[in-house]
């Protein structure tokens, strides 16, 4: 943990120090808040720097000028300065010194009040860690609620009252967990205590809010720490309560853990994959067995042992809702049901080019990577000591083989298109155009020899009789 100050201002943006300096230059006080501030204190790069001020936002503009400042949230005591030109502008947020007033619908204040006393400011946030202050210019740490104490020990506390804060932003229980993901601090006792009244407002929270606090969460170095905070302090009871089916559900002999242990470690245990994001994936692994509670049945001759027959095609739909439900992106949303729909594949020395061109097909090249490291996760949260090298890696090899081999792997790689499918029946676009294509890469994929214009040519007129026969 670093203390000097000074050393810390090295690391802070020029931009943000200068706009602090015009503002003590104006007779106001400006300090360094929040996240940043407790980053740089920790050693860890620091990003999204806060300026806080005791001149409102009518003063921000008189030391800026109108053209400088935008104002972003004025009458909650934010606004936007512009600083510098062209590709060198940043565009730094100053905030007043405030008070707020009571949060009757666990989102907002319903009133801010602006103070001139920075301790009174850092007495409105939410954990001590994050309730401390940088001078700007001297380097003054100010830390009126002891989160330097809190950080050497590694605890995540309240300011004042726990079960005040919770209750004033129902986010902040989600914060709570995200911190201790991310920070791999534990929850000082009253704090953790003060969680499960404030569930009901955690309810009130928008999705998008919730959502972004989970994906920060599970790219922490070791999600497990907070998702199983989440469990038992019954946050994941109303964020994700699909997973709380899995707590205490038996598997069987091939898996050490109970359903939920199990997806904990695989979440930790899945890696980051080049070009992709890793919450992303991770949430893939949180949710790949998220219907095993749904389909678990006796094993056949073992009584005492699950199966769970369909699961990854089930999860695939339960986590389309879930998605949905938490309001991902098209492009995130899909990429998570492909990972919980594909993640159960086993290959054998067995396959034939043709099955793993299909298996290629079936998955999409972009998918694998995230899909192979899913995997990797998943055997290796079996808690049997597995290497999971040796179910991918012959895999992996023949995939690049074929990806070498630059065969048609998909629609859009076959010597054909739409408009050809349109010329050679002679009809308007329609859905037995791509039901033609889509046959035609079958047939592809078993005769890669098959995708030349002529080829695929005097294939047309029978594939597309054979569509619609299937149709009848």
């Amino acid at each position: 943990m670093k203390d000097d100050g000074q050393a810390l201002l090295a690391q802070v943006p020029g931009p943000i120090i200068a706009v602090c300096r015009s503002l003590i230059s104006g007779g106001y006080e400006a300090w360094l808040v929040g996240g940043a501030v407790r980053d740089l204190v920790l050693g860890r790069a620091a990003h999204d720097f806060d300026v806080a001020t005791s001149a409102k936002p009518d003063e921000v503009t008189q030391v800026f000028g109108r053209r400088r400042v935008i104002p972003t949230g004025a009458a909650h005591g934010t606004v936007t300065v512009l600083v510098g030109e062209g590709e060198a502008r940043a565009s730094i947020e100053v905030t007043t010194f405030r008070g707020e007033g009571a949060y009757s619908d666990g989102r907002r204040p319903d009133s801010v009040e602006f103070v001139s006393d920075l301790v009174e400011d850092l007495r409105r946030r939410d954990f001590t860690i994050n309730a401390i202050a940088l001078h700007p210019i001297d380097g003054r740490l100010a830390d009126p609620f002891e989160g330097r104490r809190d950080l050497e020990v590694r605890i995540l506390r309240a300011v004042g009252d726990a079960v005040a804060r919770f209750g004033e932003d129902g986010l902040r229980v989600m914060r709570a967990v995200r911190f201790a993901a991310q920070l791999d601090f534990a929850l000082e006792p009253a704090t953790e205590a003060a969680i499960p009244g404030a569930l009901d407002i955690l309810r009130k929270v928008s999705a998008e809010r919730v959502r972004d606090e989970l994906l920060k969460l599970l790219a922490a170095s070791r999600p497990s720490a907070g998702l199983r905070l989440m469990a038992t302090s019954g946050i994941l009871g109303v964020v994700l309560p699909e997973l709380v089916e899995g707590i205490g559900l038996h598997q069987n002999r091939y898996h050490s853990y109970d359903v939920w242990e199990h997806t904990v470690r695989a979440v930790d245990a899945t890696p980051a994959v080049e070009g992709d994001d890793l919450a992303i994936v991770r949430l893939g692994a949180l949710l790949h067995d998220v219907a095993k509670p749904r389909t678990a049945a006796p094993k056949e001759g073992s009584p005492t042992e699950n199966s769970f027959f369909g699961h990854d095609l089930v999860g695939a739909d339960m986590s389309e809702l879930i998605c949905r439900r938490l309001k991902l992106s098209t492009r995130d949303r899909e990429r998570v049901v492909a990972l919980v729909r594909h993640h159960m594949f086993w290959y054998t020395p067995e396959w034939t080019g043709a099955t793993v061109r299909r298996f290629i097909g079936r998955v999409g090249l972009d998918v694998l990577p995230s899909l192979f490291a899913l995997r990797a996760g998943d055997v290796r949260s079996r808690g049997k000591d597995e290497d999971p090298g040796v179910e991918i890696d012959e895999l992996k090899k023949r995939i690049d083989d074929e990806v070498a081999s630059a065969r048609a792997l998909k629609i859009a790689d076959l010597a054909i298109g739409g408009t050809d499918v349109m010329r050679i029946l002679d009809v308007k676009p329609g859905r037995i155009i791509g039901d033609v294509l889509k046959a035609l890469l079958e047939r592809v994929l078993e005769e890669p020899a098959l995708n030349t214009v002529e080829a695929l040519s005097a294939l047309v007129p029978e594939t597309a009789r054979q569509c619609a026969e299937v149709k009848k």
